[in-house]
Order: C-alpha cells, then sequence, then structure tokens
C-alpha cells in the first residue's frame, strides 16, 4: 500500500496517585491529563461507571467525538468540492458498550447524527455525500465496530 505516513504524539499522563498508588481499586483517583505540544490539555477520568469523574472526558468520549469530528471534517471537504454550502452542522452522536466480562468490553456501535444546514447545492447529493464521508473518515475506517450515520439535511 502506497501513502503517506502521517504520525501523532500525544502524552496520557495519570495523576491520581492519592499517595499510596495502587494499593487498592478504590485507593486511587481515574485522574490524567491528556497533552498534545501547543495544545490545551484534557482533564481525563474514566467513566463515572468505573470510579470516574463525571465532570472530566473519558476514553469513550473521546472515541465518539473524535469518530463525530472526523465524519464532519470528511464531509465538509466533500461538500465544498461538490457545490453544496453547509452553513451549519451538529451532530448529537452516541456510542453503546458492551462489558464482556473479566473486566473487558468492546463497542458494539457509534451513531452518528449529523443535522446539516445547507444554503445552496442540491440536498440529494448533500445527504448522499454523508455515505462517501464515511468511507473517506480516517477514524471510522480504523475501528472494527458499526458507524451508523442517520443524517439530515436542512435547506435554508
Amino acid at each position: 500500500m502506497d501513502g503517506r505516513r502521517h504520525h501523532y504524539a500525544t502524552v496520557a499522563e495519570w495523576t491520581g496517585n492519592r499517595g499510596s498508588g495502587t494499593s487498592g481499586y478504590r485507593d486511587y483517583d481515574r485522574r490524567h491529563v491528556i497533552r498534545c505540544a501547543g495544545k490545551p490539555e484534557i482533564a481525563g477520568s474514566s467513566d463515572p461507571a468505573f470510579r470516574g469523574e463525571p465532570d472530566r472526558w473519558n476514553p469513550e468520549e473521546l472515541l465518539v467525538a473524535s469518530l463525530a469530528a472526523c465524519h464532519k471534517l470528511t464531509y465538509l471537504h466533500l461538500a465544498s468540492l461538490n457545490g453544496i454550502v453547509v452553513t451549519a452542522y451538529i451532530d448529537r452522536s452516541t456510542g453503546v458498550m458492551i462489558e464482556t466480562g473479566e473486566n473487558g468490553g468492546r463497542f458494539e456501535q457509534v451513531r452518528l447524527r449529523p443535522q446539516v444546514t445547507i444554503s445552496a447545492g442540491d440536498a440529494g447529493l448533500a445527504m448522499a455525500l454523508h455515505h462517501q464521508a464515511h468511507e473517506n473518515c480516517f477514524i471510522a475506517s480504523s475501528v472494527n465496530f458499526e458507524v451508523a450515520c442517520d443524517a439530515e439535511i436542512i435547506v435554508a
């Protein structure tokens, strides 16, 4: 496979040591920060179901958000190439993860729900571009579960 390689470097640092490390399951916080050079930190934790803090991003939310953002950026690119003028885009995505036992789990599905407002271009083509956006999305192409898309086009 020929192609350009892109490299990404992040730092995920656990900040939840209360003084005794992981001496017991309830003895440490799940807090962490995610860093990337030149960008604001992301305050992270685990899902509250796993003793995390609800006011911090958890990895599962970040995965759903990454899929939604990748689809959006790919879609906007395709719209611009195809004469579709997008004036608003909002996606209220959801993901379903199942625990599989032995402290493991996996995502079963992520459902994207983009609502796209256009001011010019063909609404049918605007809808069809979501399929191509899904096919071209780097993140969706990298996961092993269903990424569904229930798009809505609004003509302004």
